[in-house]
């Protein structure tokens, strides 16, 4: 879900080759999240093995990053650790997956394939099993993997503010309360999409947004950008304030600064979101050197045990080049 913050915050668009040679920090549950709703058949399934497992998210997994390798991008996955007690997003996400389910029922029965895709994509749900295979296939590819202690949005940010990776890469602007010095959206979603309800397909570019540049063109600093996105809501307090956009949580926060917060009531303890999105968990216990490609354990993974086309995955992993062992040295060097 994220904090919805879009409508004063403003990046500029570039292209996967103005990224090549860049590592980036992508917030992995994000972008799974992605892979899980796009990835589907015209009612709204998504891929499966012949055991009935969703492979959606391995197809996203690997074509998309077998593509950001080939353009010379360098992907970093951080994993969600345990999130803070006071995180209140999950139960409201699982109502409304319950509802996304009824209402892809009546769609299919209605014969309404595009409803019933649109409230499928509504429905994904992440296991335990679907991100191991996801980190086992990472591993594979030579990937470097990052468990994060608790959000990896902040560990993304936290990262990239030490300057081991150029940017984090996220839908979700979250990223940027946390103090990441830039984001990249639209990572793994760029070409043609179409528009939900409508057949009209537009043209997605990634997109690097920069704090300082945001933070100077709002006129506040990033404590009064994490209030603004308290006001709006966060996964911390879905919703927010009732009434209040970013345009007016923005003029509060000028008048008010992070005094903005007691003019209302809100369920939990806003200065203590505050000040978790100012200080959270981290860690430096990382290891995001790359690794070779291990293409017989590629094969394995998706060939072997998820039923995946053998020609298709070859031909992918030839564009890294040839041999078992593939070495990724030559797309950052």
């Amino acid at each position: 879900m994220g904090v919805d913050i879009r409508e004063i915050v403003s990046g500029k668009k570039t292209t996967l080759e103005g990224l090549s040679g860049k590592k980036v920090a992508v917030d992995a549950y994000n972008a799974i999240y992605q892979f899980l709703s796009i990835i589907r058949q015209r009612n709204g399934t998504p891929l499966m093995d012949s055991k009935g497992r969703i492979t959606s998210h391995l197809s996203g997994i690997f074509y998309r990053n077998v593509n950001l390798l080939e353009k010379g991008i360098f992907p970093i996955y951080v994993f969600d650790g345990k999130p803070p007690e006071f995180k209140a997003i999950t139960k409201q996400r699982e109502e409304r997956k319950k509802e996304a389910e009824k209402l892809y029922k009546e769609a299919l029965e209605a014969g309404d394939l595009s409803a019933a895709r649109k409230y499928a994509q509504q429905m994904s749900r992440l296991t335990d099993e679907m991100i191991e295979d996801a980190k086992a296939l990472l591993r594979a590819m030579g990937i470097p993997i990052v468990q994060a202690p608790s959000e990896g949005e902040a560990q993304a940010a936290h990262m990239c503010g030490k300057g081991d990776v150029w940017a984090s890469a996220s839908q979700d602007y979250d990223t940027l309360l946390f103090g990441s010095p830039r984001l990249v959206r639209n990572l793994n979603i760029t070409g043609k999409r179409k528009l939900p309800g409508r057949d009209v397909f537009i043209e997605i570019s990634p997109e690097v947004i920069e704090l300082e540049r945001v933070l100077k063109e709002l006129g506040i600093d990033r404590e009064g950008l994490v209030v603004i996105g308290i006001l709006v809501g966060t996964d911390y307090n879905p919703g927010g304030i009732k009434g209040i956009g970013p345009k007016r949580a923005l003029e509060l926060v000028k008048k008010h600064g992070k005094g903005a917060l007691k003019q209302f009531e809100f369920e939990v303890d806003p200065y203590k979101i505050l000040e978790w999105f100012m200080n959270p968990k981290v860690t430096d216990e990382y290891d995001i050197k790359r690794r070779e490609v291990n293409r017989e354990e590629v094969l394995k993974i998706l060939c072997d045990e998820h039923d995946f086309s053998r020609e298709r995955v070859e031909n992918a992993l030839n564009k890294l080049g040839k041999g078992t062992q593939t070495s990724l040295g030559s797309f950052f060097h």
